[in-house]
């Protein structure tokens, strides 16, 4: 269902599980940027009736979410401010082809790998952080991420035929998989 090729290893776990106010901080980051990507799409192929308004969606629920983080900040005292990004999104972003339409289908396809390892991860929260509120609140943002990965390869098939676009998916999910075999020094929802 969400065409990831490798599982988060346990040194992620471990990583974020120490680090909650850092986890929470990149991943306020993480709904903003997501929701400027669905933007940047409904701008790009605003001829795609389809994808403008998947995209519309999109950007509202990412929104939604960036503020239930951010209160969940607040919450707990925690000050939202700029922190370095993990290097995930940018290396996933050298993958994305430069012509159109493959260009399309890569930033479709990239994104619905993100919105997949969010969903995978958030999983992972949801089982193991002792934060029960935490938990909780990781464990209601699964459903919503599948949906966005679903609707991302969804609509790359109306810029190419759906085995290419699955083709491509396959090859894009294992470099996905490679870079987040890689890991990153900070902990992060993607490192």
């Amino acid at each position: 269902m969400l065409h990831l090729q490798s599982a988060s290893s346990s040194r992620w776990l471990e990583q974020v599980l120490g680090n909650i106010d850092e986890l929470l901080l990149d991943h306020a980051h993480c709904e903003k940027k997501a929701a400027g990507a669905a933007m940047n799409l409904l701008f790009a192929y605003v001829e795609h009736t389809d994808l403008c308004r998947a995209m519309t969606d999109i950007v509202q629920e990412e929104l939604s979410h960036f503020h239930m983080v951010v209160g969940l900040l607040e919450l707990r005292s925690i000050r939202f401010r700029r922190i370095r990004p993990s290097v995930y999104g940018a290396k996933l972003s050298t993958l994305i082809c430069k012509l159109e339409p493959q260009r399309a289908v890569d930033r479709l396809l990239v994104a619905g790998l993100i919105e997949a390892r969010s969903c995978e991860r958030f999983a992972l929260l949801r089982d193991h952080l002792p934060d029960r509120e935490l938990a909780d609140f990781y464990g209601s943002l699964f459903e919503s991420e599948a949906r966005h990965h679903s609707t991302y390869v969804r609509l790359a098939a109306d810029f190419w035929p759906e085995p290419k676009v699955r083709q491509r998916l396959e090859e894009l999910a294992a470099r996905e998989a490679e870079i987040i075999a890689e890991g990153d020094d900070v902990p992060r929802v993607h490192s």
